[in-house]
């Protein structure tokens, strides 16, 4: 039984918000001084050449990354590395602070090994954010910004904020990712309408000297077809990537007493739906999309699935949730027997292995 294990009950007692903000405060003590990130580092990172991805003019040290919604203000990036991710995301990050939605607006499903959340895209800003990336630096992996716009703003004026948080991050970023694809904000205008994102593609495009990679972060609730729609978009404006998949609102085959609340769900209950997505996707690219694959990766298995799918890279974050610091080590190990079973040399050779 691990620590984290005896703990987990305790937490789960908590607010799920509650407990997700002590256990960032938990994390940024850990990293504030080198001993301290050394020993997470020592007790928590899993090294295997194999599991090394080149993408995005990075190399990323293994395939398995924290999603967008976990850090959103860039807290606890280094102490993320320590324990051991291939990868973080920071975000959704908006122009302005921004207080979301009303407590409570984050619930644990747990007879489904699920979240819901409807957040709203509360976050400091992209100043607070851009601050503290000058002032802790960022990790030595690579780093994605989640862009968002603010919950009041209008279809015009969202376009400006997208631009507006692009100017400021992206010069610490290793890849920037669109969301337009949130449950939880205000249905203002129709944010994956061709004509929108055309306009945020151009705008982005006009404003990316740096030649940051973008990617666009879809939903996996819209039919295949309108997705295609958008891959075709995507490749129109030669972006660099779709993370698939964001929160749902479907809420199919759930046992739990908390499944009616409002909101984007994740977790568990994602899982095959999202795999399906990567999969769609690939095969309509061709493989020569890079995809990461989000929802439902809480161990080796669902990871690799989602790989073999198509996935270059993988997100989690409920799946962090509900099994602890050790998620990553766990992960990266079994993949790593997962490849020398299967007689692949590297995660690179196993995406899209299923599309065969």
């Amino acid at each position: 039984m691990t620590l984290y294990s005896r703990v987990r009950p305790l937490a789960f007692t908590l607010p799920a918000e509650t407990a997700h903000d002590l256990g960032k405060l938990t994390l940024r003590a850990a990293q504030s001084t080198r001993p301290t990130r050394t020993a997470l580092s020592y007790a928590y990172r899993y090294d295997d050449p194999a599991l090394e991805v080149d993408l995005f003019d990075a190399t990323f040290p293994n395939p398995v990354g924290v999603a967008a919604g976990f850090d959103k203000n860039a807290e606890v990036t280094h102490a993320l590395e320590a324990l051991g991710f291939g990868f973080v995301e920071i975000g959704t990050v908006t122009p302005y602070p921004q207080e979301g939605n009303d407590r409570p607006r984050l619930f644990r499903l747990r007879e489904d090994e699920a979240m819901v959340n409807r957040m709203g895209f509360n976050g400091q800003g992209m100043e607070r954010v851009k601050s503290r990336l000058e002032d802790d630096g960022t990790p030595d992996i690579p780093m994605g910004v989640n862009v968002g716009k603010m919950n009041a703003s209008t279809e015009r004026e969202a376009i400006e904020d997208y631009r507006r948080v692009f100017d400021r991050l992206s010069p610490f970023a290793d890849y920037v990712v669109v969301n337009v694809s949130c449950p939880n904000t205000p249905d203002e205008f129709d944010e994956g309408s061709p004509e929108h994102l055309r306009a945020i593609f151009e705008t982005l495009e006009a404003e990316n000297d740096r030649d940051v990679p973008i990617l666009v972060k879809i939903g996996p609730d819209s039919p295949d077809d309108s997705v295609f729609d958008l891959v075709d978009i995507v490749r129109e404006f030669d972006l660099d990537g779709i993370v698939a998949t964001n929160t749902s609102t479907s809420r199919e085959g759930l046992d739990s007493p908390r499944r009616d609340e409002w909101g984007g769900l994740s977790g568990k209950p994602l899982a095959d739906r999202s795999t399906d997505r990567i999969r769609s996707i690939a095969k309509y690219t061709d493989g020569q999309l890079p995809i990461i694959g989000v929802g439902g990766v809480d161990s080796a298995d669902s990871a690799y699935e989602k790989i073999r799918a198509g996935a270059s890279l993988v997100q989690l974050y409920t799946g962090f949730v509900y099994e602890g610091p050790s998620t990553a080590k766990r992960i990266n190990r079994g993949l790593s027997a997962l490849l020398e079973r299967d007689g692949f040399s590297s995660v690179e050779d196993a995406v899209g292995a299923d599309l065969e």
